[in-house]
């Protein structure tokens, strides 16, 4: 049986989609297989890691009837990817569990296990009210908040990004204790408060896709929504053709709310590019142990200093609008240039109060974005 038959960049795209979750390495060998289900012309690729499932639905051709079996993704996408995109592939099904793969003069014969042993995700009962808004906005919130997430972290519900879905507003939210980002955007419509943790390798593959759809979309579909539905213990993602179920991280997040500062009297607003490359430039003196950088801000300039256990000094100053207090203060500068270069806004505005409170950054144009860094002992 002709299981598929179509150009080798469709098939490619339809697989890509689905296998970032897959391990090549796995206690369990059938979760290196991607399942391929057949319905007619309809293929549905799906791939699990017991945490998070990825389905997505292509007519590639093909015979008619139906048809279930796995195969190594990874090695089936190696193969795709060595034949050239415009060529003709086909996926045969053929006797004793084999699969076999033909493009041009081409042949591959890849050994299959059964359908029916794959372990698929049992999805929830329970899930709450289904809200959208456009992937280009999401993979917004994600890109602002991403970099502060935690890794490997002993307090387990740190490794993750909250969302929080109440009235109007979608809040997604993370930090790894030292730092924390917010990005908040609007819903159409009104729903109940839904608070969830995604995973860390649930948010990167999220990521992923959804760059992918909006870079590979066609004029105007870009803006296509991304559907998002919550349960207990789950929550379910679909856009453009996918369908994303993903286990969530149990545990109490932390009250983000008490870490936002609320009344820091000192204020200063200047370019993002100059102020990032200035902390670049000191950052090159740092020790890979020890990242502490001295921020001195005085009316009318902001002087940055590093050194290092060689004794090395690096010095940079900055002209700003400032007539607040003189306050020295230090920072981690890793934490200052994820921020700075994960924007590409043109001012950047810091609120201070003195060297033993954290620091507020926020972008004039984008309301609802807050970033705090606590400052450290230098």
């Amino acid at each position: 049986m002709i299981v598929l038959k179509t150009t080798q960049d469709k098939v490619l795209a339809s697989l890509q989609a689905v296998c970032g979750i897959v391990e090549r390495r796995h206690t369990l060998p059938i979760l290196a297989n991607v399942l391929i289900r057949k319905h007619g012309s309809d293929i549905q690729f799906t791939t699990s890691d017991l945490e998070i499932q990825v389905r997505t639905q292509a007519e590639l051709g093909g015979d008619a009837g139906d048809f279930a079996t796995t195969v190594a993704a990874r090695k089936l996408i190696d193969i795709l990817k060595s034949l050239p995109a415009d060529q003709t592939v086909s996926l045969t099904a053929g006797a004793q569990n084999k699969l076999t793969l033909q493009g041009g003069k081409s042949r591959f014969t890849l050994q299959t296990l059964p359908a029916e042993d794959f372990p698929l995700v049992q999805e929830a009962a329970d899930f709450g009210p289904a809200f959208s808004v456009p992937q280009k906005t999401l993979k917004g919130l994600i890109n602002q908040v991403h970099f502060a997430m935690a890794v490997h972290d002993i307090r387990y519900y740190l490794n993750g990004i909250l969302f929080v879905a109440e009235g109007k507003t979608l809040t997604l939210v993370a930090t790894d204790g030292h730092r924390l980002a917010l990005a908040q955007a609007t819903l159409e419509a009104e729903i109940p408060k839904q608070e969830v943790i995604l995973p860390r390798k649930t948010v990167l593959e999220l990521q992923r896709l959804l760059k992918t759809e909006s870079k590979d979309a066609k004029d105007g579909e870009e803006d296509a929504p991304i559907e998002m539905r919550f349960a207990g213990n789950q929550a379910k993602f679909a856009f453009s053709g996918m369908e994303f179920v993903t286990k969530l991280v149990e545990g109490k997040f932390p009250d983000y709310n008490r870490v936002i500062p609320k009344n820091h009297k000192n204020h200063v607003t200047l370019g993002r590019a100059p102020l990032l490359a200035s902390l670049q430039r000191a950052a090159i003196l740092t020790s890979e142990k020890f990242k502490g950088v001295r921020l001195n801000f005085e009316p009318g300039s902001l002087a940055i200093a590093s050194s290092n256990a060689e004794q090395e000094e690096a010095k940079e100053e900055l002209e700003i609008d400032y007539g607040g207090d003189s306050i020295e203060i230090g920072f981690n500068v890793t934490y200052l240039m994820d921020v700075l270069a994960n924007s590409g806004d043109d001012m950047v505005s810091l609120s201070l109060q003195d060297a033993n409170s954290s620091v507020l950054i926020t972008w004039p144009e984008q309301p609802g974005f807050k970033y705090v860094v606590m400052p450290m002992r230098i």
